[in-house]
């Protein structure tokens, strides 16, 4: 679909924008409809009214809010319910969050919905054209107000909008048979994009899955399809080739605990990506270690090592060490103690069917509070091949996981276009940059 320009425009006193439509007027959201924030919780109470609560992570995660989402149940007062009753028309838009980019997330209430109320760290924008409203949802995802939201909302480690912001959101507004083409044409044409973008994502889902089979396949299979097998004697490994070692993990590694040098870097083991081979930053070490500005009381990693999170080892938190370097006292670092590659013991530790014997073998009451502790982990089998054929297969990963990975990049960048596309076409109609009745 290609636009052609507006013929008749005229200057703009707009930031950011140097023209609009003759016809269209610049006018601020509290000129436009009525705003109200919601203070409806989650908690329950006893002389209130049963009630399902439209919350953050729905309006967030979906531009189109219908009866059908799986709403958490809550109670609210008469007057909340008639102040914050979903109604046709209404635009919900997040409006606290710790993430500045979170803000301002706008959500088009299709139909009235009975019993069901807007909850707490969002507001309500409400007019009384349906059309408008969902113009106005589109106005306040383009380019032009998502900067100046960004830009106006003050915070440190917690943001928000105040109602004065939401209020001075900008609407640059056409005529009434404008305002409808513009919606019903951007409904249509994101409603493609999403579809291109929903298959994409699932293209990437299916490579990953390949990728991991790959792996599992590797380590627990080997690369030569004509080679004897054997019965492992281990339910998790089950048949392994035949000239394949069974050993504990104590007979491949002691637990240590090593003085930290304060100049080293900082290091992180994560589910998805192992052991990091350079300095964690500060805010992400925030979340994944325990935070100390004394590098003592880090321990001493090196080349080799394997390194796991107790509490998060069942989820496949391990990894091998590549590089000299510092990590959280609450890490378990295994030096080897024989002659090996640790990153086959990373990845036969990864695979699925690892990741069920190691929440056997952790220790606790609820997921959180699972712990694989160095005794109980010592005990646990793994198959190991020779040296040579360790490198072999470890080559082997690594070439079929890079050609998956770079396929996987390449989707993921033709995501990133298309939601880049699908902006700029929202934010090209909603300030009159392309006219959409001119559409060839």
């Amino acid at each position: 679909m290609s636009y052609r320009r507006h013929a008749q425009v005229k200057p703009s006193e707009i930031e950011w924008v140097d023209q609009i439509p003759v016809d269209w007027e610049a006018k601020r959201l509290r000129f436009v409809a009525d705003i109200s924030n919601s203070n409806v919780d989650k908690k329950a109470y006893d002389d209130q009214v049963s009630v399902r609560l439209c919350n953050y992570t729905d309006v967030y995660y979906n531009e189109v809010i219908t009866p059908d989402l799986d709403f958490m149940e809550a109670t609210a007062s008469q007057a909340e319910i008639k102040k914050c009753g979903l109604r046709a028309g209404d635009v919900i838009i997040t409006k606290d969050s710790e993430d500045p980019r979170d803000i301002g997330v706008p959500a088009f209430v299709q139909e009235d919905m009975p019993g069901v109320v807007c909850g707490y760290h969002l507001s309500i924008i409400r007019t009384s054209d349906p059309i408008t409203a969902e113009y106005i949802q589109f106005s306040i995802m383009s380019h032009l107000n998502k900067a100046r939201l960004y830009v106006d909302t003050p915070g440190v480690t917690r943001f928000g909008l105040d109602q004065d912001t939401i209020k001075n959101i900008l609407v640059l507004l056409p005529p009434s048979d404008e305002r409808r083409q513009i919606v019903r044409r951007l409904r249509s044409e994101t409603a493609e994009i999403d579809g291109l973008i929903e298959k994409k994502t699932r293209f990437i889902a299916l490579l990953k899955e390949k990728r991991a089979a790959v792996i599992t396949h590797a380590v627990t299979k080997g690369i030569d399809p004509d080679a004897p097998m054997k019965d492992s004697g281990v339910d998790w490994l089950g048949r392994v080739l035949a000239h394949w070692d069974i050993l504990r993990i104590a007979a491949l590694f002691r637990e240590v605990s090593r003085p930290a040098d304060p100049v080293l870097p900082v290091l992180s083991v994560s589910i998805h990506d192992g052991v990091t081979d350079g300095e964690l930053a500060d805010e992400d070490r925030d979340r994944k270690v325990a935070l100390s500005e004394d590098r003592t009381k880090y321990q001493g990693v090196a080349p080799g090592d394997l390194v796991y999170n107790m509490m998060r080892a069942w989820q496949g938190a391990f990894g091998a060490v590549t590089v000299k370097g510092l990590v959280s006292p609450a890490y378990v670092v295994a030096a080897p103690v024989t002659t090996f590659r640790t990153k086959f013991i990373e990845h036969l530790l990864h695979t699925k069917s690892a990741a069920e014997e190691i929440r056997r073998f952790s220790r606790g009451i609820a997921d959180f509070r699972m712990r694989l502790y160095w005794d109980h982990f010592r005990t646990l089998k793994v198959c190991l091949p020779p040296l040579a054929e360790q490198d072999r297969i470890l080559s082997e990963i690594d070439t079929e996981t890079a050609r998956i990975d770079g396929l996987i990049s390449l989707t993921e960048r033709s995501i990133d276009l298309l939601r880049e596309k699908r902006a700029a076409l929202i934010t090209a109609a909603v300030t009159g940059k392309i006219d959409v009745r001119a559409a060839a």
